[in-house]
């Protein structure tokens, strides 16, 4: 079994990479998402006005007292670059995301270690 890290995971929306990029800090194990618990986002919407929410633990996404009913699938892909998951944007409208990045939290690169 592999050992939890603290990651922080950035996915692109595949028809625009441009628009409404996604972070998300979660807790792995492998290529699995280890945290049960609520975690922490936000979507880029035009590299000005980030947009925080919380993940639920039913896959929703709670920008806190908007009406927005977004949801996804996040905790059930599998956790690697090049995956694919879905979000919901209302009943009827959905985006499909990459996963473009994965970076353990708190890790330094080795640019910044002079």
């Amino acid at each position: 079994m592999s050992e939890a890290r603290d990651i922080r995971l950035v996915a692109q929306w595949l028809d625009d990479p441009t628009e409404a990029p996604m972070a998300v800090d979660l807790r792995i194990e492998g290529a699995t998402l280890a945290s049960t618990w609520d975690v922490f986002g936000a979507f880029d919407l035009d590299g000005a006005h980030p947009r925080p929410f919380i993940l639920r633990r039913d896959g929703r996404i709670d920008f806190g007292g908007s009406r927005d009913n977004w949801r996804t699938d996040l905790r059930e892909a599998e956790l690697k670059v090049t995956s694919l998951f879905t979000v919901w944007f209302n009943e009827t409208d959905s985006g499909r995301y990459k996963i473009v990045k994965i970076a353990e939290l708190g890790a330094k690169s080795s640019s910044d270690k002079k």
